[in-house]
């Protein structure tokens, strides 16, 4: 099996044709509190964004890969970001856009398969993720592929003027 291909999406890199479906998701607002966006994002920079996204991951320190049914529909977005070689260690962020598509299986899945690419291809020790302690979903899948919550961020986003604790997940690959 493919490192990117599973039972019911792949993951993909991002190409030029992706601009309406990321563009729709940075500037989307209900999203803006699990990505700490502030302000809307123009088309000409996602537009930049995604021409540079064929960068190497070593040099900026981030991958973002689209989620996509078997059939080839976008239905998220994936990121390891915060890579840290000499630590070999990244942060993972995931989303699926549409509430249509949730509980399907499609991120629990992508978020397996980011995984063991990051353990195999990247050489990675560990990956973490910060979520947010009311968003019981993300919980849910990261706890489902083995991530364990080690620690509570109090106060830790502030967003709405009010601020929320975050949880800290890490999955170790004890694999060496």
């Amino acid at each position: 099996m493919l490192t990117l291909q599973g039972q019911k999406v792949f993951l993909r890199a991002l190409e030029p044709e992706d601009l309406d479906f990321v563009h729709k998701i940075e500037n989307d607002e209900n999203f803006w509190e699990i990505s700490t966006t502030q302000a809307p994002y123009s088309r000409f920079l996602i537009r930049q964004y995604i021409e540079n996204a064929h960068r190497d991951i070593y040099d900026i320190k981030q991958l973002r890969l689209v989620i996509c049914t078997k059939r080839g529909r976008p239905v998220g977005l994936i990121d390891v970001y915060d890579l840290e070689p000499r630590d070999k260690r990244a942060a993972i962020g995931i989303l699926i856009a549409d509430k249509k598509d949730r509980k399907k299986g499609f991120g629990s899945e992508s978020l397996a398969l980011l995984c063991d690419y990051c353990f195999t291809h990247l050489g990675l020790h560990q990956v973490y993720a910060n979520v947010a302690s009311n968003n019981e979903e993300s919980m849910r899948i990261f706890e489902s592929n083995g991530f364990r919550k080690v620690g509570l961020k109090k106060d830790w986003t502030l967003f709405n003027g009010k601020y929320k604790d975050e949880w800290l997940y890490q999955l170790i690959n004890n694999v060496h």
